[in-house]
């Protein structure tokens, strides 16, 4: 493994893990296709077929043309079913019939080929490793070396790098999983701890002070599962997992979206929710899983939040319908376009966007925009529970459980925001935004219902308020 160095965090005299070449061996010994021709034109060959189609045959003339040679392949029509047709081929001794079918591409199973020669050749490669190492592979994940790798690959991009490349070794690796998640980066209170906080109008609010000052407490390590999508490597690549090799000549494994990470499908069930993400992977801030996108940027928050509020806390707290005016569209699509663009260094002073309705706009965005509410599905319908609780001190008790049920980063941007919003409501003579108020206005745009039916929805709006009107009012109880 060319470029190799060690990872400076722990592990000094740790050495690198050996690849597992057993699987790589099998694919090499695996049958090469002979393609068996036929020698006269046949009447009504599909046109994706070339001479390997022998028209309307039986089974025992295709074990005369195969000739009992391993490899050996051709392709014939049903005699019993005219129109469907029979890719036959020679492994282990014995003639195999697998039905094929094309809709662009050749495929037998899942995967899709663009020729028949492919097909087979990833066919051959598949039935003889997983015949050859049943067992082996049945066994990869037992011992995997995924939570010992204390190195990374020079050149790469930090702990969170990308995928493996090819040439017969997997690609960036990153430190040590275990126990070597990155830190979260908290807001630094030290800057704040000097405000004079008698004038809102510039300065942060007391309470979102007190929010940042709690950031500071302990470094979040948020829990995130990986992205996994089937994948096809160029090149010998093995599993960053189990450090076997990936088989096949196509869709051999999978790739995290969010990390590069590389692995087996089978794997992939076992892989902890450690996923990294690597910027170069996280494309946009709006419209992006939440966890995904504070884990990428290495924050606590998303970044559109802390720098909505700390502006709207700077300059829009006495702002008549603060949340419920809105901005023009086109200039809130364009603090969107920013955030997206330039992420940190989008400018959202007075400057550029003097109506703070437009600020406000853009934060309500964001949360619409959510893949994932901020309320997450699975959390929604112990919240809607909670809300129909007659008894307050009931109420209280069942929204503060289906708290912990909020991922670490969805639950840690909800509380910072809920600080935010109490804020707000402290200024409610002058903004008119009483809890109720902004309770109307977030309610709909941090939770919605996991089915999307509308009756159902309807019906839930004013418990949508409610919840949100009492993590208002009790903030600081419940967080």
């Amino acid at each position: 493994m060319a470029g190799v160095i060690r990872a400076s965090s722990e592990g000094e005299d740790y050495q690198p893990p050996i690849w597992k070449s057993y699987l790589y061996q099998l694919q090499q010994e695996a049958p090469h296709p002979k393609r068996i021709t036929c020698t006269q034109e046949v009447p009504n060959r599909p046109k994706h077929y070339g001479r390997e189609f022998h028209g309307m045959i039986s089974r025992e003339d295709t074990d005369k043309l195969l000739g009992g040679l391993e490899g050996s392949y051709l392709i014939r029509e049903s005699q019993r079913q005219p129109g469907t047709y029979t890719l036959a081929l020679r492994f282990g001794n014995q003639t195999r019939n697998f039905r094929l079918f094309y809709d662009g591409k050749h495929f037998v199973g899942e995967k899709r080929f663009e020729s028949i020669h492919d097909l087979v050749t990833d066919g051959f490669i598949t039935l003889y490793v997983e015949t050859k190492a049943a067992e082996y592979i049945a066994r990869m994940t037992i011992n995997p070396i995924y939570e010992h790798v204390g190195y990374t690959t020079a050149g790469s991009a930090g702990p969170a790098g990308g995928g493996g490349g090819g040439g017969g070794g997997s690609g960036n690796w990153r430190a040590a999983r275990s126990g070597a998640a990155r830190d979260v980066r908290a807001v630094t209170p030290s800057a704040l701890a000097d405000n004079d906080l008698s004038s809102p109008g510039d300065k942060l609010s007391a309470l979102v002070r007190r929010a940042t000052l709690k950031d500071g407490e302990h470094t979040a390590k948020y829990e995130k599962a990986h992205n996994f999508k089937v994948h096809t490597f160029r090149g010998p690549h093995w599993c960053e997992y189990c450090a076997n090799f990936m088989w096949g000549l196509i869709a051999q494994g999978v790739k995290c979206a969010d990390c590069g990470l590389n692995v087996h499908k089978q794997c992939s069930k076992v892989v902890p929710h450690d996923c990294e993400p690597d910027l170069k992977h996280v494309k946009k801030v709006y419209s992006c899983d939440l966890t995904t996108l504070v884990k990428a940027h290495n924050r606590k928050r998303p970044m559109v939040v802390d720098m909505c509020i700390k502006e709207i806390e700077m300059r829009g707290l006495r702002s008549e319908g603060l949340y419920r005016v809105s901005g023009f569209s086109e200039h809130i699509e364009d603090v969107k376009m920013a955030f997206d663009r330039d992420g940190e260094k989008a400018d959202i002073s007075a400057n550029s966007y003097d109506d703070i309705n437009i600020i406000t706009g853009a934060l309500k965005l964001y949360f619409r925009d959510l893949p994932i509410p901020l309320i997450t599905y699975d959390a929604y319908p112990k919240f809607i529970e909670a809300s129909k609780l007659m008894d307050a001190d009931e109420r209280l008790e069942g929204i503060h459980e289906a708290l912990r049920l909020l991922p670490p980063a969805h639950y840690e941007s909800l509380r910072y925001l809920m600080a935010h919003l109490k804020r707000v409501t402290l200024y409610s003579k002058e903004n008119l935004m009483s809890a109720e108020n902004l309770a109307i206005v977030f309610g709909p745009t941090l939770m919605r219902p996991p089915e999307q039916d509308v009756l159902a929805t309807l019906n839930d709006i004013r418990y949508q308020r409610l919840v949100i009107e009492t993590l208002i009012n009790n903030e600081e109880i419940l967080f």
